[in-house]
């Protein structure tokens, strides 16, 4: 059941797929709604349809394919894509409902607009290479969804951009997908220094922990690796962020975070 009365609730589906219900309204970010990607495979159970079912909209990143995996948006035939306006048209090149979100758009009672991305990292000849945030906010509450992002300054200035002191909740990107993490991207250190900057009460970690090359996930830790090392920075460097933990399929309110 989705959260309504300007609740929020957000359900980590793997990598950087999260569910998020606000104030009635549920928006899915970069869906990856299959088994596996392309050659990547993943780990961890396949989200289950009542956990994504009925989203008003989604909220698109960029087009690489591990956050632009055409067949899972084509399993949300008739909701809105907001994106950059170049991946808004590749989108409806595709047949969906791509939309460009530069401004505030209104889905229900909470409203999306695009925030910068730093990640212009392997450029794909065959779709338009934008990149961009998404900030969110309801009459009580503010999310920014990072998407896949290097560090840059004006993280600072998301906050004022959603019309508020500090931002209620940072989703971002904590890892990658093979024991190293390209250009481009955040880690654990630069994701931690997001939340302090931004001032968010709450982080939830994603982009890590999911997808793998063939075979890669049996060597070595780096597969878990990420998500204490985050924990160890926020601590360090963010100490009034709360770290969300979340399994794979696993919600989290602030009401039901005992320590909120």
């Amino acid at each position: 059941m989705r959260a309504s009365d300007g609740r929020l609730e957000l359900t980590w589906l793997g990598h950087s797929t999260v569910v998020i219900d606000l104030a009635g309204s549920r928006l899915l970010t970069d869906p990856l709604l299959r088994t596996h990607n392309n050659v990547l495979r993943r780990r961890g159970v396949r989200p289950r349809p009542p956990q994504w079912a009925d989203p008003d909209a989604v909220l698109l990143s960029h087009l690489h394919l591990d956050h632009a995996e055409l067949r899972s948006l084509r399993m949300l035939p008739g909701v809105p894509v907001l994106t950059g306006s170049r991946n808004a048209a590749w989108v409806r090149r595709q047949g969906l409902l791509g939309q460009g979100a530069e401004e505030w758009t209104n889905v229900g009672a909470v409203q999306v607009r695009l925030v910068p991305a730093v990640h212009h990292g392997r450029p794909m000849p065959h779709r338009p290479n934008e990149a961009h945030g998404h900030l969110v906010r309801s009459a009580g509450t503010t999310l920014w969804v990072a998407g896949d992002t290097a560090w840059y300054e004006r993280m600072a200035e998301l906050p004022a951009l959603a019309g508020t002191e500090r931002l209620d909740v940072a989703i971002v990107p904590i890892g990658g997908w093979g024991p190293r993490l390209s250009a481009n991207h955040m880690g654990p250190a630069e994701a931690a220094r997001a939340c302090a900057v931004t001032g968010a009460r709450y982080a939830l970690p994603v982009h890590w922990g999911t997808l793998h090359p063939p075979l890669m996930a049996t060597f070595g830790d780096w597969f878990e690796r990420p998500l204490a090392a985050f924990e160890a920075e926020v601590s360090a460097g963010a100490p009034g962020c709360r770290v969300i933990r979340l399994g794979h399929g696993e919600t989290w309110s602030p009401e039901g975070d005992r320590d909120a």
